[in-house]
């Protein structure tokens, strides 16, 4: 524990979110850009057991706690009824954990990035009076940014949509992304997958962990797609490459996650994949046409609203997944293809959504309260 130095001797940020990656990553985006602002700044992050955090905090060697909780399970199951049971006696010991983080680090701010591992540090932060900043990835704010917006210093929205179910004081500012996605070159590119950068290219992705509903429409239009001379980077996720990897080709790339997602971006001339709002800022971000087919069970469906401020820039084509058939796809994709004028409209216009300078923005204004 620090004595009692000020703030701008050595500040202490505390920073709260995950379960997923939509969550976790603008945390550790926001946690980097800091540390280069005031390399003697003290981060410390908080995120759940049960969450994407659990395996990537400690590969990355952050200094972090781990609190034992979960969300509301939405589902109707025995196993769903059962994890419910027993959510308030994990609040209550996750909460008493928390106090004592609060005890030993003394965070002279907390920023919540959302996702159940968020709640409780915010909670604790505005109890004790300590400045919070809320980071809302989402047109359509999750329900812990809802919860605490009024209470916050300041809220940062990806979306000026998202300010219309906010209280508090919304700054937008676009989602935090990494500075390196705009490091990949289309001919280096090229040869990272062995594919020609003469060729037209598409990349397909479901997010971090892959798309079971992307994936099986993919494996019935590839066909179609190789007899157009289309090239295809496809992501299919850790659990399901096996029963996809036999498509793999000269024309067809499947992995089952991409590291350097830089290299595929600077590749693809359209990207296939959902609406999560990190993927959305990071396709706006590299200036890429999307085709957009958002994830139907995201809670307050909020991917649709997500993907319908890009459609409606007219920066991505937008299908339901109600109405997604490889047919649909293939034909899609192939009219955007053959069109060179509308894909290059379609970058321009998802340029003009993107905010690159959305992670020192957001820095800008966590100093702001601890000055």
């Amino acid at each position: 524990m620090i004595g009692n130095r000020s703030y701008m001797d050595d500040p202490r940020i505390l920073i709260a979110g995950g379960g997923t990656g939509g969550h976790l990553y603008p945390a550790i985006a926001i946690g980097e850009a800091l540390q280069l602002r005031n390399p003697r700044i003290n981060i410390h992050y908080v995120g759940s057991t049960f969450g994407i955090e659990a395996d990537v905090l400690p590969v990355k060697s952050l200094p972090h706690t781990l609190i034992h909780i979960r969300g509301f399970q939405r589902s109707i199951s025995l196993d769903a009824v059962g994890k419910n049971l027993i959510l308030p006696f994990r609040y209550l010991r996750a909460s008493r954990r928390t106090k004592i983080l609060f005890q030993e680090f003394n965070p002279h701010a907390v920023v919540g990035t959302g996702g159940y591992a968020s709640a409780i540090p915010i909670k604790t932060a505005i109890n004790q009076q300590i400045p919070v900043l809320l980071q809302e990835q989402n047109s359509y704010p999750g329900i812990t940014t809802r919860l605490y917006a009024d209470k916050a210093q300041a809220v940062c929205i990806a979306f000026d949509e998202a300010k219309n179910y906010l209280k508090g004081h919304c700054i937008l500012t676009g989602n935090p992304t990494r500075k390196s996605i705009l490091n990949g070159h289309r001919t280096d590119a090229a040869k990272t997958f062995n594919f020609s950068p003469e060729k037209d290219t598409v990349f397909l992705f479901g997010g971090s962990q892959g798309s079971a509903a992307l994936n099986k429409i993919m494996n019935t239009a590839i066909n179609s797609l190789q007899q157009e001379d289309v090239q295809v980077i496809w992501q299919t996720g850790y659990n399901q490459f096996s029963k996809f990897q036999h498509h793999d080709s000269d024309a067809v790339r499947v992995v089952p996650f991409i590291n350097l997602m830089s290299d595929a971006y600077a590749l693809s001339d359209l990207i296939i994949s959902r609406a999560g709002a990190l993927t959305l800022s990071e396709i706006t971000v590299c200036g890429k046409p999307s085709i957009l087919i958002p994830f139907p069970g995201a809670a307050g469906d909020h991917q649709m609203k997500n993907a319908e401020v890009l459609a409606k820039a007219t920066a991505a084509h937008l299908i339901d997944e109600k109405d997604l058939s490889s047919s649909l796809l293939v034909e899609t994709v192939l009219k955007l293809l053959h069109n060179k004028e509308k894909l290059k409209q379609m970058a321009h216009q998802t340029k003009n959504l993107a905010k690159p300078d959305a992670t020192e923005t957001i820095v800008d204004q966590i100093f702001q309260m601890i000055d």
